[in-house]
């Protein structure tokens, strides 16, 4: 048995709008207030037909089963499986009208009940040609109710409203109603899909943040780590007291690091941009690149936390991406920049880092870019100031 793509004729075809989790949700609330307000009416006024135009126990079987019919194909929808039972239904429905037309001995011109209402909730539901069947369905009523009178030969006003008019109308006036109640489930049904949908996209957002703030952590101190080991390797049997200093450094390193992962883990991850400045200056500096921190204004952003993970990430990619001697750090009232150089001109490398934090800065109402020119690149956010606070109303 060789496996391949799925010819296209024998894919499945996409669920309907009421085959989703929400669909069926809304779908089951829907039944439950149908079964329980709408069901019982329409079993009572079948019950008055019957018990008001039946004169025979064979009226009664056959108006009863038109009853049965109305209840099982109400059932039936309130399940959104109506076309199931559309043609015995309908069938059933179709024939119990010319019965109360033709063979009955009183006035049972009620018998048009069951097809009115069967018509009604089918029509409507169907995949295609709903109007054709709408019309063809009153033209049924309106054509049985007119050769009733005719045939019998008593063809009068009251005849033909009694028989004719009022059964069509009705029957007309059903069908009608239910195409704007059809497209109310399909809309609550699109509401439904539309909240479970959004729900699914935060979790997946939450998720993707998530993901990015291990890797900056992560990634971050692991670069770190292997810089500071090899700087220890090479200075082994030179400078031991440097080694030891290189050492308790990555110790503590690891353990803020550890903290840091359960800190996230428990949504209490907050970044201090003086301490990442700082931590930032070490590395660059331990890596024997020159650092100028320029501070143009103090930082008034509630987003600050962005500013450091910005700043973070952008150290981890000075030192992974390029061969920098020189990196110029500015701070603004409600942004940062940072310029490097030591980058071959052509193709900037794939930053996946900086392009998350673009994400979560833009979502935050600010920007990230970045450049390339000259051998130098530029990072650069700006995210939005404090609102200056409220002024109270003079007394």
């Amino acid at each position: 048995m060789t496996s391949g793509p799925v010819p296209r004729e024998a894919r499945p075809l996409p669920a309907a709008p009421w085959s989703t989790a929400a669909a069926r949700r809304s779908r089951r609330r829907f039944r439950v207030l149908n079964l329980s307000a709408v069901m019982p009416l329409f079993v009572v006024v079948g019950a008055i037909v019957v018990a008001r135009q039946a004169q025979t126990w064979q009226d009664v079987v056959v108006l009863g089963l038109g009853v049965v019919v109305v209840v099982v194909a109400f059932e039936r929808w309130t399940v959104g499986e109506i076309l199931r039972v559309a043609a015995p239904c309908l069938a059933v429905a179709a024939a119990v009208w010319p019965y109360g037309v033709f063979l009955t001995d009183g006035d049972a011109q009620g018998a048009y009940y069951a097809l009115a209402v069967v018509g009604c909730l089918t029509v409507p539901q169907l995949p295609r040609h709903r109007a054709a069947a709408a019309i063809a369905v009153t033209a049924y009523v309106a054509v049985v109710g007119t050769l009733g009178p005719v045939v019998s030969g008593e063809v009068n006003a009251t005849g033909l409203i009694v028989g004719v008019i009022l059964p069509t109308g009705i029957t007309a006036v059903l069908i009608g109603l239910m195409f704007p109640n059809k497209g109310f489930y399909d809309l609550a049904a699109e509401l439904e899909e539309t909240r479970e949908r959004e729900a699914e996209l935060a979790v997946m957002r939450e998720r993707m943040r998530f993901a990015g703030d291990l890797h900056d952590i992560q990634g971050h101190t692991l670069h770190v780590v292997k810089l500071k080991t090899a700087l220890a390797r090479k200075l082994l049997h030179t400078d031991t007291a440097r080694v030891e200093q290189e050492l308790r450094e990555i110790y503590a390193l690891v353990g803020d690091t550890i903290t840091q992962t359960k800190e996230l883990a428990y949504g209490q991850r907050k970044l201090n941009l003086t301490a990442e400045l700082e931590n930032a200056r070490n590395l660059l500096e331990a890596a024997g690149i020159r650092v100028r921190v320029e501070r143009r204004a103090e930082i008034d952003t509630p987003a600050i936390d962005l500013l450091a993970q910005v700043l973070r990430e952008t150290t981890t990619n000075i030192l992974r991406h390029s061969r920098a001697t020189l990196a110029r750090i500015e701070l603004s009232r409600h942004g940062i920049s940072v310029v490097n150089d030591g980058v071959e001109d052509g193709a900037p490398p794939k930053l996946r880092g900086l392009a998350t934090l673009a994400d979560r800065v833009s979502d935050a109402g600010g920007e990230l870019t970045t450049r390339l020119e000259g051998g130098r690149f530029l990072t650069a956010a700006v995210v939005p100031a404090a609102s200056p606070p409220a002024r109270l109303p003079a007394t």
